[in-house]
């Protein structure tokens, strides 16, 4: 299914309490009542973004995600680990009531950094990380810090390969980065190549049942 194709499905995606709701547009479907969206186990009972699945494939699986609210943080440099880290605390500082309101927000999933890889092994990398900020929380509060900042984000087409273990390395991400690159080539699919996601969904002190992703955005 692409992206045209659920275009003309006429569907709108609508977010109210965390729940996504598809309503079609379609007149012969009036009465039908709007079908709730359940998050995926993996998600832990955390609220996550919602999403709905096009094509799926033993490689990877394809995502529609309604628009929604994150808060990020972006960092240059070499080593993705503790980039992670420096990002992760200021976010966590954010929803623990380092914001305007001093307002305490709940924990979602996933963690996403964005990388934008440098043009050699000694080049900075630009990595933009980012909380997901559940429908629920209404005006959410600005941040405290400069380099902290709230973001609309659209609609996302995304192509998303899962897997499972603990990461312990960057270079495990870009192992299954290239993965799904070779296999969205291998389909001729179309995707954004100069930057991807990685995407984490567990605290770093589960060890067992972890789930994984990287995201490429499709064109």
């Amino acid at each position: 299914m692409d992206k045209f194709t659920v275009l003309s499905m006429f569907i709108t995606f609508v977010t109210s309490n965390d729940v996504l709701k598809f309503i079609p547009h379609d007149k012969s479907t009036q009465n039908t009542k709007p079908i709730q969206w359940t998050p995926p186990g993996f998600c832990n009972g955390l609220d996550c973004p919602p999403f709905i699945v096009g094509n799926e494939t033993d490689e990877y699986q394809e995502r529609f995600y309604a628009q929604s609210t994150w808060v990020s943080t972006e960092l240059l440099g070499i080593d993705y680990d503790k980039a992670q880290y420096k990002m992760f605390m200021k976010l966590f500082k954010y929803i623990e009531g380092g914001n305007k309101k001093k307002m305490k927000i709940a924990m979602t999933c996933p963690v996403t950094t964005r990388i934008i890889p440098g043009q050699g092994a000694a080049c900075k990398s630009n990595f933009t990380m980012s909380f997901f900020i559940a429908g629920k929380v209404k005006n959410p509060p600005g941040p405290s810090e400069d380099d902290v900042r709230l973001r609309p984000q659209p609609a996302l087409h995304v192509y998303v390969r899962s897997f499972g273990g603990y990461v312990h390395h960057f270079d495990e991400w870009r192992e299954e980065a290239e993965k799904l690159i070779a296999a969205l080539e291998k389909d001729g699919r179309e995707f954004e190549r100069e930057y991807y996601y990685t995407a984490g969904y567990n605290a770093p002190f589960q060890l067992f049942n972890r789930h994984n992703e990287i995201w490429f955005i499709a064109k």
